[in-house]
């Protein structure tokens, strides 16, 4: 059984010194493939030598919505073109998108969003999406982006929408990606959200170090935990684990170009 964490952030002080034994856990534990995610192209370098340390992991470059106050102008634009142009394992933008629970610069956010969105374009990859407490503006800027530029494949990162969030992002053809949150037990709405994603739109993360799943909920979370997300979602729709595994992997092959 193999699985593919699609978001994850091992660059992080809290990997040093075991970082070695933390790629042991998730290959026994069936991880195959990894899609590392970027806060900020300052990370891209230490990154990208991680993808060439571990060859199983992918990256992403992109800014994310809680530090758009850095976004440089064409300055940053060039900066994540010319790194998605110059290392073959870049797969995505991102992460990128808007977060109006931690911040309230709401139309720069836009602004940085809708960039990148053309640099996705662009490019023809993916993007990485984190929305939080802004899904009605977040549909609303992807639906127009698409009317006036074109579509653009992505995903919905460590989704945690209630069910008639999560089908509009669907409607415009998005993935939806499940982190350890679906593991929480009074996440109701998430395990609602996660019941109605088709398929062959459904991805799993663990969105590490943070969010690490129950039973190790309050402890660093790790990519070899996706398994208990994996597990969850196979519970909460009726399907063997087997399956979720196989269907989430194969996704994220698909998505990502793995």
């Amino acid at each position: 059984m193999q699985l593919v964490d699609t978001h994850v952030h091992v660059n992080f002080d809290r990997y040093q010194g075991d970082l070695e034994e933390v790629s042991s856990r998730w290959r026994e534990n069936g991880v195959s493939k990894l899609v590392h995610s970027c806060v900020h192209p300052d990370e891209f370098e230490t990154i990208k030598e991680l993808s060439l340390q571990f060859p199983e992991l992918y990256c992403a470059v992109g800014l994310h919505p809680l530090d758009t106050r850095r976004w440089e102008g064409e300055t940053t634009v060039q900066k994540i073109l010319n790194f998605a142009q110059s290392h073959t394992k870049v797969v995505a933008i991102g992460e990128m998108g808007l977060d109006f629970y931690k911040d309230d610069n709401n139309e720069l956010q836009k602004e940085v969003c809708w960039r990148q969105l053309e640099i996705a374009h662009q490019l023809d990859k993916p993007v990485i999406i984190h929305c939080r407490d802004a899904a009605t503006a977040m549909v609303e800027l992807l639906k127009e982006f698409f009317d006036t530029k074109g579509k653009v494949n992505g995903v919905m990162h460590c989704w945690t929408g209630n069910p008639e969030e999560t089908q509009w992002f669907l409607d415009l053809g998005m993935y939806i990606s499940f982190s350890g949150v679906i593991t929480f037990k009074n996440a109701h709405s998430v395990h609602e959200s996660a019941k109605i994603v088709p398929s062959d739109r459904l991805l799993v993360e663990t969105d590490c170090p943070f969010l690490a799943p129950t039973p190790y909920r309050g402890k660093r979370n790790e990519p070899a935990y996706v398994l208990h997300v994996a597990e969850k979602l196979a519970e909460l729709r009726n399907e063997p684990l087997e399956a979720i595994a196989s269907t989430t992997t194969a996704n994220a092959h698909k998505l990502f170009k793995l």
